[in-house]
Formats: C-alpha cells, structure tokens, sequence
C-alpha cells in the first residue's frame, strides 16, 4: 500500500514508519519537528531505508494543499501527529486542542480531496478518564478527560466517526496505554529532552543528566504498593499493531473501528522502577506528591485487538527497560 505518515519523526512514528517499510509499502512521511528532531528518520536513512519526507505543519491548510500532489492515489493515512503529554496541556490547554483537533480536521479534508479512503488514528487510553472498572474494555464508557490531552483525543475520535459514517471512510481508532522502550537493534530509540514521562526521566536519571527521580504519588491506597498502575506496552509491538489496523481497513472495510492496545497487564510505577533496578541499574528514587492530570489506574482488556486483528504484544516489561537503558546509553 501507499500510505501516508504524520508525525512520522516522532517516537512512535518512527517505529511504525520502519514497520511499514520493513513489510514493503511505499511511504510519505510527514512533521514539523514541533515535538520531535531528524534523529529517527536520519538513522533509518543511513541504515538503508527509502522515503519521502515532507516537513509540513499540518495546522496550516496552505500546508495541506501542498501535500496534494505527493498524496493523492495513496490508500491510507496513518495519522500521529500531535501533542501528547499530559502534564503538559494542563498548563497549555489551548495550545492543546488548537494543534490536536485541528490538524485532525486538515487531515480528514486531505483524505476527502485525495479520495484516501482509510484512515488509522492514534489516539490514547486517557479517553476513558478514570474507569470505574479494570480492565477497560472498548466498551468501557468514557467520563471526563483528566487533561486537555485527553480532551482533545476524545474530540478527535468524536470527529472522525461522524466523517467516516458521512463519508463512507474507514477509520481504525488505536487507544495507546503506555508506550516505552526502543527498538531492539538500537537503530532507533525515543528522543526527547522532556522528563515528564516516566521513562525518559528514569532513564535519564541513571545516566547522572537528572538531579534526582519522584515518583508521582506513593498515596494511591487502592494500588498494590501506593504508585499508579499503568500497562507499560513496548513501543516496536504498538508500532506492529499499526500494521494490522491498516490491512484490517482496507480488507474489511469496518467503517469505525475502536481498539485498546496494551499488555492487558496493569504494572505498578514501583514494579517498573523494581524491573529496571534488578535488570538495568540499581538506582534510589524518592515518593513525590501526585500529578495534575494523572488517573490513579488504567490497564487494558486487549481481547478485540487479539480476535479481530491477530495481534499480540510479545515484549514483557524487561524487554523494555533493558531497550529503552540501552538507547540511553548509545
């Protein structure tokens, strides 16, 4: 297939930018380097990989238009591109839903123009809020947002179902849990210079470039050991289920489609920093107040994505801290 990236040069871009690649389809990809630096797509290019990049703000319809011609009898878009970092948007909330919901609306406008019927999203567990049950289900109904992040996936996902019913579009909504790790060749790996996520800072923090680690909370009494629950995904097995979603769509012709991927594991923040002490680097963290915007526990039910797109997460929580130290370290 011909498919389009957005947000390719990112973390998770990247990875499922080499998955395409890697099983033969011909790509365009696409950032502005808001969120993100060449180092991925520049590592891909030197290791022998062939794409076309385009650095467009998809913000800008003038952008957009420009991406007509490199686009317009490809099959499907695969649609990163975005902020995503919930501490973040609750100190810039606008900033949040204009670069979030609008270069969604542009993208779709693309995809009518350019007659791209098929369209994977990349969208977040924080949909859900804090779910009354575990784990979430697909079905699990969605309260309100704890960050204007989560707010403006929940728009986006609201926007593209009525595109896709109005215009006869299959949209494959993918709800990430908690990516992490690096590709195991260390070919690619997260780049970043915010520590507001859990590994990077940990990572980091090792590796003597952060002056000390909290973890968010240690006052969640409904937890194993106090710290948040989260289901910690290796990023190469989220990149794979990119690949599924999309050979799902134009195979089956769902319409809208909705699915969770995650381990189906909920790990504490203790049990992964223990993870990474016993296999990494034995390290002393400290227990700092909660978060704004955090949910104390979210793990998911991946049943659906396992029947209906034969996927399944083969990296464990080892894997990915031992990954994510060795891209640190190179």
């Amino acid at each position: 297939m011909r498919v389009l990236v957005t947000g390719a040069a990112g973390y998770i871009g990247s990875h499922t930018l080499r998955e395409l690649l890697d099983t033969g389809h011909e790509v365009v990809a696409v950032d502005n380097y808001s969120n993100s630096d060449s180092s991925n797509l520049d590592a891909l290019r030197n290791a022998g990989y062939s794409f076309e990049f385009i650095q467009a703000d998809l913000t800008y319809m003038e952008d957009i238009i420009d991406l007509v011609d490199h686009v317009r009898h490809f099959d499907a878009v695969v649609h990163f591109a975005g902020y995503k970092k919930v501490e973040q948007s609750v100190k810039y909330p606008l900033a949040y839903y204009r670069n979030n919901v609008i270069s969604t609306m542009n993208v779709l406008d693309l995809m009518n123009f350019c007659s791209i019927k098929n369209l994977v999203f990349s969208s977040s567990c924080t949909v859900y809020g804090q779910a009354d049950e575990m784990p979430i289900t697909e079905g699990t109904p969605q309260k309100k947002a704890e960050s204007p992040y989560g707010s403006s996936k929940q728009m986006c996902e609201t926007i593209i179902g009525d595109w896709a019913k109005l215009n006869g579009k299959n949209a494959v909504i993918l709800r990430y849990f908690n990516p992490a790790g690096a590709h195991p060749d260390n070919l690619i790996g997260e780049v970043t210079d915010e520590l507001s996520g859990l590994v990077p800072a940990l990572v980091k923090y090792a590796k003597g470039e952060k002056p000390d680690f909290r973890v968010h909370g240690g006052d969640y009494f409904e937890t194993r050991d106090g710290s948040p629950v989260r289901d910690y995904i290796h990023v190469v097995d989220l990149a794979k289920a990119h690949i599924k979603a999309m050979d799902y769509a134009k195979r089956e012709n769902p319409g809208l489609d909705v699915f969770n991927l995650g381990t189906g594991q909920g790990t504490t923040v203790l049990e992964f920093i223990q993870s990474f002490k016993e296999n990494c680097l034995d390290i002393d963290v400290e227990i700092g107040p909660r978060r704004s915007g955090d949910v104390m526990m979210a793990y998911a039910d991946i049943t659906k994505a396992r029947e209906v797109l034969d996927w399944e997460p083969i990296y464990e929580i080892t894997d990915i801290v031992k990954t994510a130290w060795a891209w640190e370290n190179k």
